[in-house]
């Protein structure tokens, strides 16, 4: 997997895993990036800059200018990478210390011109791993010098610990990812996950999150006036005729009747 991606949308996309695995540099070229991450929306407009942690779940709206094209350019953090550079540049790793998923960060010069270097690459990709490798470490030093408190983050190497699962499932049902997703990030194994999930709700957890989805989906119809479109995605089904279908399903009417 190459670490510098280029994205470009023609039209509205909320499409992708809503999980980041690795920390990620970005800058919003054009259009706008709307971003969710269970407690508040994060809104980026062209010429923005961010930084994402690895190991959360993040819902995204891809929106691109009137006539226009979406596009971003992102910087792939990865663990190897990291972990290279903390030895060679004497960072002690850190556990646990608290950033924020999303963090948008204030305009820099350094950022821009960092950003620009890569324009050639936005089409064609960078395959020389030796300049792959200067050009990563360029940007872990732009993002220490601008922001010395991403070290909390950049350099806890640590996995997910063993979490609370009743608290962690009510705040994240909504989002569309593999169950071995939120088996990790609760800190356990799939098998451990479900187990624990069985003894928590007496329900296997593919079970619970329709149930929960749907009644969330019920709610918004009904108390909030939005649209059968906007909700079935924004309560984690992926399939607007399986939403219909199981919704159906379970309150004897279709949602566009609610």
């Amino acid at each position: 997997m190459t670490n510098i991606l280029y994205s470009c949308y023609t039209n509205v996309s909320r499409e992708g895993e809503q999980f980041i695995p690795e920390h990620v540099f970005s800058y919003q070229i054009s259009g706008k990036l709307q971003m969710y991450d269970g407690n508040k929306l994060h809104v980026f407009e062209e010429g923005d800059f961010r930084f994402l942690k690895r190991n959360h779940l993040v819902k995204f709206t891809k929106i691109p200018p009137e006539n226009g094209e979406f596009k971003a350019l992102s910087v792939r953090l990865d663990q190897q990478t990291l972990r290279d550079f903390s030895r060679e540049h004497g960072y002690n790793e850190v556990k646990h210390q608290h950033v924020e998923p999303i963090l948008s960060l204030k305009h820099d010069p350094l950022y821009k011109s960092f950003m620009d270097s890569l324009t050639p690459y936005q089409l064609k990709p960078l395959e020389n791993q030796k300049l792959m490798t200067l050009k990563l470490t360029e940007a872990i030093l732009i993002l220490l010098q601008t922001n010395p408190e991403l070290a909390g983050a950049l350099f806890d190497f640590a996995e997910p610990g063993k979490i609370d699962l009743e608290a962690f499932m009510n705040k994240n049902f909504r989002f569309n990812v593999e169950m071995k997703r939120f088996a990790y990030l609760t800190g356990r194994s799939l098998a451990t996950f479900k187990r624990d999930f069985g003894k928590l709700y007496q329900m296997s957890p593919g079970k619970w999150l329709q149930n929960k989805r749907l009644q969330e989906a019920y709610h918004l119809l009904k108390e909030k006036g939005k649209t059968v479109s906007d909700v079935y995605l924004e309560v984690g089904f992926e399939d607007l005729s399986h939403f219909s279908f199981v919704f159906k399903k379970k309150y004897g009417l279709a949602p566009s009747k609610i």
